[in-house]
């Protein structure tokens, strides 16, 4: 879970469900991260409102704060709830792209692949 999570509602009412809904969706994507980025990681998600002539449009908006790069992720949709959902598959997808080129170790089937091609012939 990520420890710093800043939720701020731009002329919207952010109630308990609502911030549930978003500690739940944008807090546990620390299980994207890289070990060393977990502690230190912050994110601030920004809520807003805007009515429309016919419709509204609700945007989200988080920014989350790692040590060598910030990520930001926008998106505006009808629905709060479709908002936040959006936002976290998009920033789950940056996530893996920062914890590739992060990662203090190389992945593991490369060190699996890199065990079996020193290892030693037995039938020679």
């Amino acid at each position: 879970m990520i420890k710093k999570l800043e939720i701020n509602g731009v002329h919207a009412v952010v109630g308990d469900r609502l911030h549930a809904y978003v500690n739940k969706k944008i807090g546990k994507l620390d299980n994207y991260m890289p070990r060393h980025a977990r502690e230190s990681a912050h994110a601030e998600v920004k809520l807003k409102e805007a009515k429309a002539k016919d419709k509204n449009q609700c945007t989200c908006e988080v920014i989350l704060h790692l040590p060598h790069e910030v990520l930001m992720v926008k998106e505006t949709t009808v629905n709060m709830y479709a908002a936040i959902d959006i936002v976290e598959a998009k920033l789950k997808n940056q996530l893996k792209k920062y914890k590739d080129t992060h990662s203090i170790r190389p992945h593991r089937r490369v060190l699996a692949r890199l065990k079996r091609s020193f290892r030693p012939d037995t039938q020679g």
